[in-house]
């Protein structure tokens, strides 16, 4: 009796335990050590894997150029003995999927029909966005958007609200699609009647420039670009439109679509875009004209007429696209300046154009003016303007000139071009523009992967980039005393 006691006594210590009770102890606690290590690497990987949109739509490009890199590389792609190499197709890539346009090996020489190809889809799936292209994949297929689709459509297309993201991706790709077919279809003739082409040569040129224009991508299958036509309007005059309508922004193209005959009810965002291209086209155009027409090595030695039309191409083309129909390395050193700041500025945003965009701009202009005046709101068009647009605009401009200061003064110690001309090329490839006096094949390797960086900086917007990078924002739960320095 004793003993049986003892056994069932309730102390843990004092009780028998059986080899299958053992087993069973055994088992719970690897059970319990598995629950405790599944939650760990859950919590990792879920620390690993971007979730901001900004991040997801950086992670996104670096998989397209990534993609686009190992395509060039092939050696179907390439005509020449040797498959391009990783920097070569890199660098092409890269160029294609920002829109850019920058070159360092002839394209139509150096690449086949099929690298032609895989540029064009390239430059496609980067004008319209490689989140928006993935979001309206999710479309046409499942019929449905999640949350974090929505999330990524409204961030790479500059939607006001998630609710309208499939509405914005079918309108993006309905405009996308017949600006593009009515484009190739003018070139496609004009090739064909005007300069005797074959009938497929003639359409594939007319798709591949069509595509290249509407998103201010600059590539072309000509070594000269568009030289060749500086004096054709039927082929720069519709070229210069598709890079217009691109170059505006979708938002501004949805609004006109909706509101076109009632210019009261256009927003601030749409009134300063077609305002400012307005001003910037007309600008350019004179500034262009005037400082070329007597150079015989661009536009002097042109009838009057073909002059005045090669100005208004060049002006068109600077502030968003690649092309050109003069010889860029060849005008005046103020040329190039004053196509700096046309480069710098860029067209509308959420559309294929590049630059810091219109608004900053204006932004910054009606700040100024306001201070000059001494009034406290900035007001533009009858509307106050928002302050944390005053803060976005600052940061904007001062993140963009910081990095075109850098990269140009590191290119100036690493070769021996002169400050123009690497000044010109930081601030194409910055903004997405692809404009080259013809010093980019010449950079050594380290100048070509500045660039590289600079096009897909500027092809995601410093804020962008920099709240991608970020990995967590931090709450301020207090503020400093208000103080203020001595201006100027």
């Amino acid at each position: 009796m004793h003993l049986k006691a003892y056994q069932r006594s309730p102390h843990p210590q004092r009780r028998r335990r059986t080899p299958k009770a053992v087993l069973a102890g055994y088992s719970r606690s690897l059970a319990e050590l598995q629950g405790k290590q599944v939650p760990t690497l859950r919590r990792l990987a879920h620390k690993l894997v971007p979730r901001h949109p900004a991040q997801l739509i950086a992670l996104g490009f670096v998989l397209a150029i990534a993609a686009g890199t190992g395509l060039l590389m092939l050696p179907a792609a390439a005509t020449g003995p040797r498959p391009a190499s990783l920097l070569e197709a890199l660098f092409t890539a890269t160029s294609a999927v920002c829109v850019t346009g920058l070159i360092t090996v002839d394209t139509p020489v150096f690449w086949t029909g099929f690298g032609h190809a895989v540029i064009l889809v390239l430059i496609q799936i980067g004008g319209f966005g490689v989140m928006s292209f993935g979001a309206l994949l999710g479309v046409l297929t499942a019929r449905r958007l999640g949350l974090r689709s929505r999330m990524l459509a409204a961030t790479e297309t500059k939607s006001t609200g998630f609710g309208d993201v499939r509405r914005v991706l079918v309108g993006v790709l309905l405009i996308t699609v017949v600006v593009e077919t009515i484009l190739a279809v003018l070139l496609m003739l004009r090739f064909l009647l005007g300069y005797g082409y074959t009938p497929g040569e003639a359409l594939w040129h007319g798709v591949f420039h069509s595509v290249s224009a509407f998103n201010n991508a600059g590539f072309a299958l000509y070594s000269d670009s568009l030289m060749g036509f500086v004096g054709d309007p039927w082929v720069c005059l519709p070229i210069a439109g598709a890079v217009i309508i691109g170059s505006l922004g979708f938002p501004v193209l949805f609004e006109l679509r909706r509101q076109y005959r009632r210019p009261v009810y256009w927003s601030m965002h749409t009134k300063i875009v077609l305002a400012g291209s307005a001003v910037l086209l007309v600008g350019g155009t004179v500034f262009l004209t005037a400082a070329e027409w007597t150079n015989t090595a661009t536009l002097g030695g042109l009838p009057p007429e073909d002059r005045i039309l090669g100005g208004f191409f060049q002006s068109v083309i600077t502030r968003t696209a690649g092309f050109n129909s003069v010889d860029i390395g060849q005008m005046h050193p103020v040329s190039w300046l004053g196509m700096d700041i046309l480069m710098f500025i860029g067209g509308g945003p959420a559309g294929t154009a590049g630059g810091l965009k219109i608004t900053t701009f204006a932004v910054l202009f009606f700040i100024l003016a306001t201070e000059l005046r001494g009034d406290t709101a900035v007001n533009i068009f009858g509307k106050r303007l928002s302050r944390a647009v005053h803060r976005q605009a600052i940061t904007v401009v001062l993140l963009a000139i910081a990095l075109v200061t850098a990269s140009t003064m590191f290119l100036m110690l690493i070769t021996d071009f002169g400050q123009e001309r690497i000044l010109f090329e930081v601030v194409s490839a910055f903004a997405t523009v692809g404009l080259s006096t013809g010093i980019t094949a010449g950079m050594p390797p380290a100048g070509q992967m500045v660039l590289i960086l600079l096009m897909f900086i500027g092809r995601l917007g410093p804020v962008t980039l920099g709240t991608a990078l970020a990995l967590r924002k931090r709450p301020i739960l207090y503020e400093n005393p208000k103080e203020r320095p001595l201006i100027g």
